[in-house]
């Protein structure tokens, strides 16, 4: 899959959220409310709270030396502001190296005032000391996952793959014992003939079944990359959301690979990895120079007949991420997890339930509706409102 890359001036670098948010990677995010989490999560790899400078400042004690006011104006539109003359907003801008903060007119004074008031606690909420102690508990959880989600891949990936030798293997020995039993009459013993061709017959048997079945599907993909890109750094450890990247999840038929210019908005500052060193990341910056897409490789892929839709499951069937893809946040190098068979999908629809109550979209479902009443039924599936009709999936 290709992704186009636009050349980027030197000085208007669009730069992450400049004034508030979040942590290092050994910080826990504990924000006042669900959706203050989700409007801060992007911007929390380019600031901390009390860890230093990174891209944009350290935010701790930001609510003390700005008035609310101030702070809500200048998240809203930065720019307008340094435009205006503002002393603050200048001195900052200038003080940043001149580095864009994107305006936010879709925030309200609400959101913006939650996501300071956790700001202002330190990036903490009730209880700090416990919280604290839990987020411990889970990165030690987490770690102790990562070597699992990998190693069960890669059981997972030998084992399809020694199911095929060991088919072989007996496909040649049941041929062989057909031939002496029928033929050459070498070994007297027939019962290990019978033994060898019903086990030959049993192993090439499953053998045929798991590749019949996964014609047309990929689980366990796990292809190189361009550049190595880890989900588990990313997504794992720095905490970044996956709508940063794949932002087009909720409001396009398709998540999106992001351009080398969202990968800049980190990597602008971020020039060296710990693990990698500087040779990754220098690929995105001749990418940029050359004006050339970064040549992704799709690793989750369906069927051209089978029609899927991103928004449709991630904005309004609310799935998690992982739900289809796995735990990614514990991947360096990602797979495909699951085999995305009909199967399986099918197997989602019957279980994922539908916010079928006060949503005006299912009013014309009477009949469920007078079931929920009634109690006949306690929830309404994906399935009970048409998830298992062919015509849904496939053109």
């Amino acid at each position: 899959m290709y992704v186009t890359v636009k050349k980027l001036p030197v000085k208007g670098l669009t730069s992450f959220l400049f004034l508030f948010f979040i942590l290092l990677s050994s910080i826990s995010v504990h924000a006042q409310t669900a959706e203050a989490a989700k409007n801060f999560a992007e911007c929390r790899a380019c600031h901390t709270i009390g860890g230093g400078r990174l891209v944009g400042p350290d935010l701790k004690g930001v609510t003390e030396k700005h008035s609310e006011k101030w702070l809500v104006s200048f998240i809203r539109n930065s720019q307008e502001m340094v435009k205006s003359g503002d002393k603050e907003a200048v001195k900052i801008f200038n003080e940043y190296s001149k580095i864009p903060m994107p305006s936010h007119p879709a925030l309200s004074d609400a959101q913006i005032k939650d996501i300071l008031l956790y700001i202002k606690n330190g990036g903490k909420v009730a209880g700090a000391g416990q919280a604290k102690e839990k987020s411990n508990v889970k990165k030690t959880e987490a770690t102790e996952t990562v070597s699992a989600v990998e190693h069960n891949l890669n059981n997972q990936r030998e084992g399809r793959n020694n199911l095929g030798i060991t088919a072989l293997i007996m496909g040649i020995l049941m041929l062989l014992s057909l031939i002496d039993l029928i033929f050459t009459h070498y070994l007297k013993a027939k019962w290990v003939h019978y033994i060898i061709v019903l086990s030959g017959l049993w192993v090439v048997g499953e053998w045929s079944y798991d590749f019949a079945t996964s014609l047309g599907r990929q689980q366990y993909y796990q292809p190189d990359q361009p550049i190595w890109f880890s989900h588990k750094v990313h997504a794992g450890q720095n905490q970044i959301d996956c709508e940063y990247c794949h932002f087009t999840a909720e409001t396009s038929m398709h998540a999106g690979i992001p351009p080398a210019s969202v990968c800049m908005n980190c990597h602008s500052q971020v020039k060296q990895g710990k693990r990698t060193g500087k040779k990754e990341i220098a690929k995105i910056y001749a990418a940029i120079r050359k004006n050339k897409p970064i040549k992704w490789v799709k690793v989750d892929n369906l069927p051209d007949f089978v029609y899927f839709n991103h928004e449709q499951h991630v904005k309004v069937g609310k799935l998690d991420c992982k739900e289809c893809h796995g735990d990614v946040a514990q991947m360096d190098q990602i797979a495909q997890v699951n085999d995305l068979s009909m199967g399986w999908c099918l197997d989602c629809h019957r279980k994922h339930k539908v916010q079928f109550v006060n949503n005006k979209f299912y009013a014309q479902y009477k009949a469920l509706h007078d079931k929920l009443k009634a109690g006949k039924i306690k929830d309404v599936t994906v399935k009970m409102v048409g998830g298992e009709d062919c015509q849904k999936c496939h053109y």
